[in-house]
Parts: structure tokens; C-alpha cells; sequence
């Protein structure tokens, strides 16, 4: 693009930094992250989204953890999607009570979880055993309509 004098904006970045995650590019995503930012083209929440879900699927939970926790900071508002994946990096390292406090921090914000939200720590829960505690999420979950009793 910039060979024929056009300059990437925000959109082709994230869609670039989603498909070098998606094959697996780790180093060359964070690369592509920080060209992006020394051509003072800013990240935005969709950017960072797409920067935690990459670090996530790579085992990289804590620079995950460290770019979510910079997110208020730098005044970025995290949205369900967002919350969502992190609480799935959290249960998929077995960190259960990490990931239901970070729930209860996302409705404390004022972002409601959702379907996907409640699922992904439901599915952990049973997966742990933690039988009583998934079958109270799910009641949540029923009791706010986001799935028929």
C-alpha cells in the first residue's frame, strides 16, 4: 500500500493484526503493533481486543492481563467482547475466581455480560467440577433471560 502512496488506516491495521494472529504470527502481529503506533496511527478498543484475544490463544496470558489492566488508563472503556475474552483466558489457565471477579469488575463498569460471556464460564466451571458454582451462573444466566428455563 505505501509503495503506491496510500497509507493503512486503523481498519486495515486491525484487520491485519487479526489475520496475523489467526496464523499463528505472534512476533510479527506485535511487530505490526508497534509500526502502527510509531506511524501515529492510534489503537483503538477494537484494536486491543483483537491484541488480547492474539495473546490469549497464544499462552501469553500475562501480557494479556497487563494490556487489559492499561486499558482504563490509557481511557479506553473495554466491551463485552473484550471482558469476554479475558475472562476466557482466564478459565482456560484455570483461573476461575480470577475470572469470576473480573465478571463481577465488567457488570460493576457497567457492562452487562452476555450469552457468550456466561457460557464460557459455565463451560469452565463444569470443567473443573465446580458443579454448584456453574449451576448458580446459569441460574444467573436463565434469571436475565439469556437463555429459556
Amino acid at each position: 500500500m505505501q509503495d503506491r502512496g496510500q497509507s493503512a488506516d486503523i481498519f486495515t491495521y486491525n484487520s491485519l493484526l487479526d489475520g496475523m494472529f489467526n496464523i499463528k504470527q505472534l512476533d510479527k502481529a506485535l511487530m505490526l503493533f508497534r509500526q502502527m503506533k510509531e506511524r501515529g496511527i492510534n489503537p483503538d478498543i477494537y484494536t486491543y481486543t483483537i491484541l488480547i484475544d492474539g495473546l490469549c490463544k497464544s499462552g501469553r496470558l500475562k501480557n494479556a492481563i497487563e494490556i487489559f489492566h492499561d486499558l482504563s488508563i490509557k481511557g479506553y472503556h473495554p466491551n463485552v467482547r473484550t471482558y469476554t475474552i479475558m475472562i476466557n483466558g482466564l478459565c482456560k489457565e484455570g483461573l476461575l475466581h480470577e475470572a469470576l471477579a473480573l465478571l463481577s469488575k465488567m457488570e460493576d463498569n457497567g457492562c452487562l455480560a452476555d450469552a457468550v460471556t456466561f457460557e464460557t464460564i459455565i463451560r469452565a466451571l463444569f470443567e473443573k467440577d465446580e458443579n454448584d458454582m456453574a449451576e448458580k451462573v446459569l441460574r444467573e444466566m436463565i434469571s436475565r433471560g439469556l437463555l429459556n428455563g
